[in-house]
């Protein structure tokens, strides 16, 4: 009777753990887009180049994030996106991303990024 159970019971178990491992997973990228926006964000904001913006951001990003800069009069908005496959090989994808709004600092001037 009870290898019965253990039998029924353990595909659910390994089920459960799985969908556990794949939503740290997207949420840990999801994490990673909010700190890489952020810190393009900040470096937007003091005035760096774009593509010194894009390669802060891209560093804390996740891997094969795409990074926008948008300059709107005084203010910059970085936004991150990731395909994340959160059980590897599988076609399971999910996107996530993150957008960050800064006030450009007086020093920095008002050149787009």
């Amino acid at each position: 009777m009870v290898t019965a159970e253990t039998a029924l019971v353990l595909p659910v178990l390994l089920l459960v753990l799985v969908a556990a491992v794949a939503v740290v997973t997207v949420v840990g990228a999801q994490l990673r887009c909010v700190d890489a926006a952020r810190e393009g964000a900040r470096a937007a904001a003091r005035g760096e180049d774009g593509a010194v913006v894009a390669e802060l951001a891209g560093a804390a990003a996740p891997d094969g994030a795409r990074t926008g800069v948008v300059a709107d009069g005084p203010r910059v908005r970085v936004v991150v996106r990731a395909e994340v496959a959160p059980l590897g090989p599988l076609p399971l994808r999910f996107t996530v991303s993150a957008e960050a709004v800064a006030v450009r600092e007086p020093a920095a001037g008002h050149t787009a990024p």
